[in-house]
């Protein structure tokens, strides 16, 4: 079985980590290690990592993809798995993603959604179509595969080396897991798990200037990588691969 990272880009979310932390020491199986990636915060977020057994780590850069990538190459496991400090997985999440990826050599990339904790179960069941379900379809038709979705996903550390340079680890206004999915690129062959769920916070949810600088996020990484290739070209690229990987299992059979 792959030996998996687990790593976590917090920013003053120290009282929310904790739980987090709680529920990744109660997986079936353990991970090789947790990375907490302290992006300059002014709470307790380091504290609580150490606590909790965490290896802590620190970025001063701002923005959540200098945070992530950092605790990406410190990270020593076969397979990194990202979440967010909001993220309440379930007891066998970590057992799910290793033995996915044990059985498909060839998988690059495994996400799945999340329920939302802490609103109403109406609310959160809306919230899930409208928000996850959405930014899974919009973003895919807009990669040209499934995309990464930060608080639950998880890809093998030697794709990560291959694309480290070419992410915008600096570009504060870019979605770090969107970022991720267009460097990988559309060859890489990603999966979506809905079975594969875990806990997020409602603080998604809030709209007004959070809301505006999400889309504002989203919009600029769309951009930056609709340069590089644009949908049609990408999703050109992924259906060939999809055939190549036929036509190679075909053979092998």
């Amino acid at each position: 079985m792959p030996s998996l990272s687990v790593v976590i880009p917090c920013k003053n979310d120290g009282h929310l980590l904790k739980l987090c932390l709680r529920a990744l020491q109660s997986q079936t199986v353990a991970p090789l290690e947790i990375i907490v990636v302290d992006n300059h915060s002014s709470d307790n977020t380091a504290e609580t990592a150490a606590r909790h057994g965490a290896r802590v780590l620190y970025e001063r850069a701002p923005g959540i993809a200098a945070a992530a990538s950092t605790g990406y190459d410190a990270a020593r496991g076969d397979v990194i798995v990202r979440c967010d400090a909001d993220t309440v997985p379930p007891p066998d999440w970590l057992e799910r993603i290793a033995a996915r990826f044990h059985s498909e050599p060839d998988l690059a990339v495994l996400t799945g959604p999340g329920n939302f904790y802490g609103t109403g179960r109406i609310r959160s069941r809306l919230a899930r179509v409208a928000y996850v379900q959405a930014y899974f379809v919009l973003m895919g038709a807009a990669m040209g595969h499934w995309p990464p979705f930060g608080s639950n996903c998880a890809f093998r550390r030697r794709d990560w080396k291959g694309v480290s340079r070419h992410v915008s680890r600096w570009d504060q206004d870019v979605h770090d897991d969107v970022d991720l999915g267009f460097a990988l690129g559309p060859a890489s062959r990603t999966a979506y798990d809905r079975s594969l769920q875990v806990g997020i916070s409602a603080r998604a949810l809030t709209g007004g200037a959070a809301g505006r600088l999400r889309l504002k996020r989203a919009f600029h990484t769309l951009a930056v990588h609709w340069r590089k290739a644009p949908p049609w070209e990408r999703w050109h690229r992924t259906l060939n691969a999809r055939r190549e990987r036929r036509r190679r299992a075909s053979d092998q059979r």
